[in-house]
């Protein structure tokens, strides 16, 4: 007797469904590269959801921050890697630095929540799926240049969902995501409602998989050669001086041997030097060879402007023309300071020494190799999908340059090559990411990776690609479009709720 009353204890239960909102975020976290577990982030976000069902507001928060917890803390756990191997803090503060950082990222699952039950989803469950991506969007677009990391629609880029990518973009699939799950909880916990919820659930998945079979851009010119160059430089070896020569020489080295490509690609700040330095010496002897050849090389290093204190981390094309783009997202606590003076000066007690970069600007003209217009994002920048659209329909093909050298053997360049391949599918392009240490890759327009190379290894990969045009729905739109709709459509739920409440009580 007294067992039975244990085991149905109102404190029991609400532990077990603590536990169980715990272990849904780490099943979310499988969901993405490299796991790639991809159903199971439908299936983290049902418990979630159902957790937060017939319970307090204030459990439900919990349940969200634990979610969170888990999610990030195995999700971004390559921060310790970043500030630890390569940012020089000692073992204690990088822990604790990481451990801020997973602390804060999972405030958004419980402001999730907050807002969830706040406006009623315990009795209208739909209207989770709209607050979900809305805090999804503050997170990954708007709070501190966005942090758009572990989005639900990256885990589902190989799943029927994937049909509404070139339409509504990372964030409008999301929604899809949330809104299956809560399909899931509504048919799980209100049977009156269980009919309507297999058939809309049926429809969402259906829908996607025909939305697949679409081809929304098409060829514009004839297949071309390109090579990525994957040099393979620790980033603890990566800037010293007396290594410099070495890093050129090994460039100069893998491209002579491919000529015959009419595009070579170099990964983010290939170069460890300024465009000052180096240009007369070693950059204009290298775009002479490349006209000889007629290939264009795309390059990266970085360069100062009219005003010596302003710092570009840049790309330059070297063949038939000459011009540079100058990277215009910057990625918070690591190109620049925000919060300042605190974080300067935190970083500056842990001896921690970072980048202070100068955006470009948005207003840039679109570089051009092989006869062709591409759009140019360098690292981070390929985790905004309205920063990959801005140069469409004229751009032919995607490029990006990346140094995920920052985080060794870690989750993040799984994820990151993840999150590149979701800019491919939303402007039915191909992308090509030269990296570092890895992963550097071909992805197809449709978003699948046509090669990439082994992680960890000096190497070219050499790929023919087709220059595309014509212009995906997403293309059109972006997100805000998207974001736009979500909130009248939750603002249109609520006054129906509303109103049907106040015709029911008349």
């Amino acid at each position: 007797m007294a067992t039975h009353l244990l085991i149905d204890s109102p404190l029991l239960k609400n532990i077990y469904r603590d536990v169980l909102a715990l272990l849904a975020g780490w099943l979310f976290t499988l969901a993405f590269a490299p796991y790639h577990y991809v159903y199971l982030a439908p299936v983290a976000l049902v418990i979630l959801f159902a957790s937060w069902q017939n319970t307090s507001l204030w459990r439900a928060v919990l349940r969200g921050y634990l979610f969170g917890l888990s999610s990030f803390g195995l999700g971004v756990s390559w921060v310790y890697i970043s500030i630890h191997d390569f940012g020089g803090a000692d073992a204690l503060s990088s822990a604790a630095m990481t451990v801020l950082f997973v602390l804060f990222w999972s405030l958004f699952p419980a402001l999730a929540a907050f807002l969830s039950i706040s406006l009623g989803a315990h009795k209208h469950p739909s209207l989770t799926a709209f607050t979900w991506v809305l805090v999804e969007y503050f997170r990954g677009v708007i709070l501190l240049n966005g942090f758009p990391w572990l989005l639900g629609a990256y885990s589902q880029l190989t799943t029927p969902l994937a049909g509404y990518i070139p339409i509504v973009g990372a964030y409008g699939t999301s929604f899809f995501l949330a809104l299956s799950a809560i399909l899931v909880v509504r048919f799980l916990q209100k049977p009156p409602l269980r009919k309507s919820s297999v058939i809309l659930l049926l429809l969402i998945w259906l829908v996607g998989g025909v939305l697949q079979q679409i081809t929304w851009t098409h060829p514009s010119g004839a297949p071309f050669r390109v090579s990525l160059v994957q040099g393979n430089i620790t980033q603890d070896q990566k800037w010293r001086p007396e290594n410099r020569l070495n890093t050129l020489l090994l460039y100069k080295k893998l491209t002579e041997a491919h000529w015959d490509s009419q595009v070579i690609i170099w990964p983010e700040t290939a170069i460890p030097a300024f465009l000052d330095d180096v240009d007369e010496f070693f950059l204009i002897p290298l775009q002479q060879s490349a006209l000889a050849h007629s290939t264009d090389l795309v390059v990266s290093l970085p360069m100062t402007g009219k005003n010596p204190q302003e710092i570009y981390n840049g790309v330059i094309t070297l063949g038939k023309e000459r011009d540079i783009y100058r990277k215009n997202h910057l990625l918070p606590f690591g190109e620049y300071m925000p919060w300042q003076p605190v974080s300067g000066f935190i970083l500056k007690q842990l001896n921690i020494r970072l980048g202070d970069f100068t955006p470009g600007g948005q207003h840039q003209a679109l570089l051009k190799a092989a006869g062709y217009p591409f759009i140019t994002s360098i690292c981070y920048e390929d985790a905004f999908g309205d920063a990959n659209i801005s140069g469409l329909p004229d751009a032919a093909y995607l490029v990006n340059v990346t140094n995920d050298g920052w985080f060794g053997d870690s989750l993040e360049p799984h994820q990151h090559l993840q999150i590149a391949a979701m800019r491919a599918l939303e402007t039915g392009r191909y992308l090509l990411r030269a990296t570092n240490t890895g992963a550097t890759a071909v992805i197809a327009p449709n978003g699948k990776i046509l090669s990439q190379a082994p992680l960890f290894e000096t190497t070219v990969l050499t790929e023919m690609i087709t220059p595309m045009s014509g212009m995906t729905p997403y293309a059109h739109i972006g997100d805000q479009p998207v974001i736009v709709i979500i909130v009248m459509l939750l603002f249109i739920g609520l006054a129906w709720r509303r109103w049907t409440r106040r015709w029911l009580s008349s």
